[in-house]
């Protein structure tokens, strides 16, 4: 049979690679001839992952437990769905990933490949192969495997660290990460130089965005409007001044394990910063309550489950894409050793924000005797929960 390897050239998939070629697959597919690699494939996905993937993730502040961005979870659907595309294009009879028994990702592309081929690709799962995980124990023994075969990877003894990086991030796990009380080592980090030696000078950067989509970044005299350029550039940026890193225990999809992860996610940090503060300005009030609860939190668990290609996904997104129609403006930011911070917003079609009415020094359009009223009414149902309990104090019960 023919295998559809995602191939990263990191060290799992490197040695998946070696391990799939020396494999006999006469006593596995009834005699056939060893597989071999026969075809790569390096397709440019860019553009594609920022403008369906990243940028609806900042559309509804997408955020997993509060910390983590998704840059690896946002990116398997796009590597799934070209993945599927090739081996169907190529009549493989698998398609095959290197992702761990216990981690996610493998949720993420057997689901995705499962939606996108109807359940017509099986799909070789090294990791959770007896055969392989009893012959490599973890990633020591793929190091001293890689030596043997030659094959030429980035990871060492001292630095083992499972990595993932995409245009949104870079993570690193295992190695010395795995004891969640000792820090990251300084030199481990790739897509943020150290904050604590970053210019001395802030930097200032305005982005402006359409239906909460970012349209245009500048910053220092130059402009981009171009969906892949002005990412790279806020990367590019962001990574100077050191923004975007965080260092977590997260709670995984599988089993209940908790991970110790580290993340530098610069242009991410810096687009989900300034659309948040964005909506706060043109965004009415119940709406963004209602989008926070369903839309945002909703959104957040499938991406991480890997229920991208699910029909609760296309639900939920285009409830996002009706819920930034008005979020329309321009918000500039200071970025300053490891800082992010907004230092103002406008908007020029969006009128949901008055200057003279927010005013403390103004009483236009506003009778301060109206909220009287708004307190009875609001006060009715309480002060009868306040009998409710007075009543129960008296009889002993708990106020």
């Amino acid at each position: 049979g023919k295998v559809c390897l995602a191939y990263s050239g990191g060290l799992d998939t490197s040695c998946i690679l070696k391990y799939l070629l020396e494999e006999d697959w006469d006593q596995v597919r009834s005699k056939a001839a060893k597989l071999g690699a026969s075809k790569m494939e390096i397709v440019d996905l860019r553009k594609e992952f920022v403008e369906t993937m990243l940028f609806p993730a900042i559309q509804c502040n997408a955020q997993y437990e509060g910390r983590y961005l998704l840059g690896t979870s946002l990116a398997r659907p796009i590597i799934a769905r070209a993945q599927i595309k090739a081996a169907q294009a190529n009549g493989c009879d698998f398609v095959s990933h290197g992702c761990t028994g216990k981690g996610n990702d493998q949720l993420r592309f057997e689901l995705a490949y499962q939606a996108l081929s109807g359940g017509k690709i099986s799909c070789l799962a090294p990791w959770r192969d007896p055969d392989f995980f009893q012959r490599f124990q973890g990633r020591n023994d793929l190091l001293a495997y890689a030596k043997e075969m030659g094959i030429p990877v980035t990871q060492t003894t001292a630095k083992p660290y499972s990595m993932d990086e995409n245009l949104a991030h870079c993570s690193y796990e295992s190695g010395q990460l795995e004891n969640p009380s000792k820090p990251p080592p300084n030199d481990m980090w790739t897509r943020t130089d150290d904050p604590m030696t970053a210019p001395a000078t802030a930097q200032f950067v305005d982005i402006q965005f359409e239906k909460g989509i970012p349209v245009k970044v500048s910053s220092e005299g130059k402009e981009y409007t171009d969906s892949l350029e002005l990412f790279i550039a806020l990367n590019a940026i962001g990574k100077t001044h050191g923004i975007g890193r965080i260092d977590i225990v997260e709670n995984r999809s599988l089993g209940g394990l908790k991970s110790r992860g580290c993340y530098d996610s610069p242009a991410m940090t810096i687009l989900r910063l300034a659309h948040l503060d964005l909506e706060g300005l043109v965004l009415d009030g119940r709406v963004r309550s209602l989008r926070d609860q369903f839309v945002t939190h909703s959104y957040t668990e499938l991406i991480y489950s890997g229920l991208y290609f699910s029909p609760e996904r296309e639900f939920v997104e285009n409830s996002l894409v009706f819920a930034q129609r008005r979020v329309n403006g321009e918000v500039k930011l200071r970025l300053y050793r490891g800082n992010c911070d907004v230092v103002g917003r406008s908007s020029k079609t969006e009128k949901l924000y008055s200057e003279e009415e927010s005013s403390m020094d103004s009483l236009v359009d506003f009778s301060p005797v109206d909220a009287t009223g708004f307190i009875n009414i609001n006060a009715i149902r309480l002060k009868k929960y306040g009998l409710q309990n007075l009543e129960e104090s008296k009889n002993g019960g708990n106020v």
